[in-house]
């Protein structure tokens, strides 16, 4: 029996929190306050099904007005395509992260099919929550040991 804990590492040790400013006239503010990793625990490459995960972005936007919008990118990894991979040791372990909970939406930067989280007028001064929702496909023959992969997670406003 192979067993093989795989994690995605989104956390603030190991991820850049890209900022970016608007061209408006006001000061518009909003910052990246956390982001919870996906975590997907144990996979068996010989169980039949996929192995599903959540995490979190968590963000926040001050002196908002009518128009102000936000939107949140995911970048590749350590993958060269938004057909993300992790890494362990010199097995590779495909997943990807999405938007949707049906899993049918790729997050990433708005290119080669992927979507992005926005844009979206966010609400003044109050924590906004948005789920990471990941998914290892079953049926990969992998090697046990822990698999992970660094993510940049981008807020432009």
């Amino acid at each position: 029996m192979n067993r093989a804990k795989a994690s995605i590492m989104v956390a603030a040790m190991s991820l850049f929190w890209g900022l970016m400013g608007s061209a408006t006239s006001h000061a518009v503010t909003c910052s990246i306050v956390r982001v919870d990793a996906v975590s997907f625990g144990a996979y068996e490459p010989l169980y039949g099904g996929n192995v599903d995960a959540t995490g979190t972005v968590v963000f926040r936007c001050l002196d908002v007005v009518g128009g102000d919008t936000v939107v949140i990118e995911i970048d590749r990894g350590g993958a060269s395509s938004f057909a993300r991979r992790m890494l362990g040791g010199a097995w590779n372990l495909a997943y990807n992260l999405f938007l949707d909970a049906a899993h049918t939406v790729v997050w990433g930067d708005g290119t080669s099919g992927t979507g992005r989280y926005g844009p979206t007028t966010p609400p003044e001064d109050a924590d906004v929550s948005v789920t990471i929702y990941g998914r290892i496909p079953s049926g990969q023959n992998v090697g046990a040991t822990t698999y992970s992969d660094d993510l940049v997670v981008t807020i432009t406003y």
